[in-house]
């Protein structure tokens, strides 16, 4: 069973990520990142995950990027609620964006995977349904792929090449979830909100509560995840 490390929020689209390469018979190693991030929920969702799952190691790995800021989901900025995501395209990049979030996470995930030996990195990143965020997009991972065969000895030798495998990219949200559901997902433990209460029910009017209810929507199936005011 190959090896693998797997990028692992708590989210709808990491535990689809997951269960998907379960099923292709990868042995994985989860990594979560507490990064200052106020939706810190999603750690323990990750955590829930993990172990139902059953995962070979789960690390989770500090970094403070409140240090920088530039986001609303690490300062003090306010969450946009209730966007027209249908026109998100035209308003560019959301303030929910975390400047080079993705570098930085598949960054450690290399580091981890060139110990382990593992030949293969799972990012859950979609470049359908999404937020707009330029490091979701196919050739931003073509590119990280290249730099981390030229970055590695294992790439650099030809012993272990990298690949950054990301098996959602091109799926709808509907289309995750309906995956997911066929793979047995319990979207119950998962968490996606930007904004939750202090109980950790999701707001519902974020961008990430709205992709995710509007994919549920679609899929015809309920969200059973915990919404305030529901």
């Amino acid at each position: 069973m190959p090896h693998a490390v797997l990028l692992l929020s708590g989210g709808l689209d990491s535990t689809t990520l997951l269960a998907h390469a379960l099923h292709d018979d990868f042995t994985v190693h989860a990594m979560t990142f507490r990064y200052g991030q106020r939706h810190a929920g999603e750690i323990d969702a990750a955590r829930r995950v993990a172990a139902a799952y059953g995962v070979r190691d789960h690390v989770i790995v500090d970094i403070d990027l409140r240090t920088f800021g530039g986001s609303a989901l690490t300062s003090g900025l306010e969450v946009p609620k209730n966007r027209d995501l249908a026109a998100a395209s035209s308003d560019g990049i959301p303030i929910t964006y975390v400047p080079a979030r993705n570098t930085i996470f598949l960054s450690f995930a290399l580091a981890w995977a060139e110990v382990l030996g593992a030949a293969n990195i799972f990012i859950g990143v979609n470049a359908l349904d999404y937020s707009g965020y330029p490091d979701c997009r196919p050739e931003y991972i073509a590119a990280y792929e290249r730099m981390a065969n030229l970055a590695t000895r294992g790439g650099v030798e030809g012993t272990n090449v990298v690949h950054i495998r990301t098996p959602l990219i091109d799926l709808t949200k509907a289309q995750i979830i309906r995956r997911g559901l066929a793979l047995g997902v319990d979207y119950a433990i998962t968490r996606s909100c930007y904004d939750p209460d202090a109980g950790g029910a999701a707001c519902g009017h974020c961008d990430a509560c709205q992709l995710r209810l509007k994919g549920f929507a679609e899929a015809g199936a309920r969200d059973p995840a915990p919404y305030a005011n529901a």
